[in-house]
């Protein structure tokens, strides 16, 4: 039998006995000598019993009383702080008068340590390597991704202050804020995972809260080829892209994974170059050593002290970068992304939300228009055929994986349309395994890209065999 089921049988039980168990210190029901009512004879499913949220509420007022700001003393290492919560929790806990057995008395640590020192119920998933995405949809809704699916966690908050309580502790933790006039947030936490927390009045249901995770040791390139998201001719031929400063666009839909493939092909860029990365929220895990990080500022409860991602792209042209790195455009940036691209800074990388590397050129066109200059089109379309390179498109597919499926080169204007070309496509037409995994994979369409000379003469040469169609990859 359960701690929850324990601990409202007693209840039961006094409340049965009435008055006749006064004197007994057992908890008395207000309705003495009734049948307790069908709803209170056991808790919900998946809420916990008054008796056990009591017991919890009580030894977590406890311990802050005990320890107090000695939480958060950020002198003291992590594992003395663990080791001194988890101690004087298990004090607390063998002083109150419930009968626990073992698994259960684990069970009530393990819950109030994890709010204490992490994030509540949600951090054996955020331990778990195997998830790779967290969607709280409320205090009793939580659901999370594996292997490209989601599923319902067996996870669940107290109420709905106990989630906004979390989601404040995310928040604080990078200097940002939400509450009523600003209900929308993101954030990230420490290890690079992306967050993003809505809050009512616009949340309807209560608090909503999303966590892109990130792997603690980033990924590489072979991560990539033994996944399938791509063949090692290909890895091959985009590693020359990147040594050979040709300016990136990756493009994908929302979860395709743009960010990891941004973070690999960042990974190429060689040690010694003055790299600065620009986002909203800090993703990007870039191992080379000169390497400078700047994050969007929102504005402040007075609505002053906004720093938007163009204000850091226009900046970061003062500050003598090798190669710019932005993590997303997504508004006006686009027209200073495609200028710092157009003036000595080849190189450059950076992600878009878009479909096909076609829809890429009209979404990086819309978001310049977004600049506010009241450019013609045609000047817009040179601007990006002069500045952009080459398009990375990657997309989740029906089985759950991530796959790019286009490695696009942007060979220039043909009258008023920006010219194309696939250099590799991913063989769709091979089909579907039993297993329900896709089976082709990523192939050269035989177009060798105008942009070879270019690499020429960075001292990069790509033999015909990286480009000849059919090539199985292994």
């Amino acid at each position: 039998m359960s701690l929850y089921e324990r601990l409202n049988g007693a209840n039961e039980a006094a409340a049965g006995a009435g008055g006749a168990a006064a004197g007994g210190g057992a908890p008395q029901n207000p309705a003495q000598g009734q049948a307790p009512a069908p709803q209170q004879q056991a808790a919900a499913p998946g809420q916990p019993a008054n008796g056990v949220q009591e017991l919890r509420l009580r030894v977590h007022g406890r311990l802050i009383d005990d320890l107090g700001s000695m939480l958060y003393d950020s002198d003291m290492p992590e594992s003395e702080l663990k080791k001194l919560v988890y101690g004087k929790l298990e004090q607390a806990v063998a002083e109150e008068r419930v009968p626990l057995s073992a698994a259960d008395k684990q069970r009530l640590i393990e819950s109030i340590a994890n709010d204490v020192l992490g994030y509540g119920p949600i951090e054996p998933l955020l331990n778990d390597e195997s998830v790779t995405e967290i969607m709280v949809n409320g205090p009793n809704s939580v659901y999370v991704e594996r292997s490209g699916k989601a599923g319902v966690a067996p996870v669940k908050f107290l109420d709905e202050n106990h989630l906004r309580r979390v989601i404040e502790k995310i928040v604080a933790q990078v200097g940002r804020r939400i509450d009523e006039s600003s209900p929308l947030c993101d954030a990230r936490l420490p290890d690079g995972s992306r967050v993003n927390a809505v809050i009512p009045p616009l949340a309807i249901g209560g608090p909503f809260l999303t966590i892109r995770k990130f792997s603690k040791d980033p990924l590489g390139i072979e991560d990539l080829i033994g996944f399938g998201t791509l063949t090692p001719a290909a890895a091959r031929f985009l590693q020359a892209c990147i040594i050979g400063k040709l300016n990136v666009i990756i493009s994908g839909g929302t979860g395709s994974g743009k960010t990891t493939t941004l973070n690999v092909m960042s990974s190429f860029i060689p040690e010694g170059e003055r790299v600065i990365t620009i986002e909203d929220a800090k993703e990007l895990q870039l191992r080379q050593d000169h390497v400078l990080c700047m994050e969007s500022r929102p504005a402040n409860v007075e609505g002053k002290g906004e720093v938007s991602i163009r204000d850091l792209v226009k900046n970061s042209l003062r500050m003598r970068p090798d190669r710019i790195v932005v993590g997303e455009c997504r508004g006006g940036e686009a027209l200073d992304m495609l200028q710092a691209m157009n003036t000595g800074h080849d190189g450059s990388l950076t992600t878009t939300h878009a479909n096909t590397p076609r829809d890429a050129m009209t979404r990086i066109e819309t978001l310049t228009m977004m600049a506010g200059y009241d450019l013609p089109i045609k000047a817009i379309r040179e601007q990006i055929s002069s500045a952009v390179d080459l398009v990375i498109q990657i997309g989740r597919q029906r089985d759950g994986s991530r796959k790019i499926s286009h490695i696009t080169e942007v060979q220039g204007m043909e009258g008023e349309v920006i010219i194309l070309q696939d250099i590799f496509l991913f063989d769709f037409a091979a089909g579907v395994g039993e297993d329900g995994k896709l089976i082709g994979t990523l192939q050269p369409t035989g177009v060798r890209p105008k942009f070879a000379e270019k690499l020429a003469d960075h001292g990069i040469k790509l033999g015909a065999e990286v480009f000849t169609p059919n090539r199985r990859a292994r």
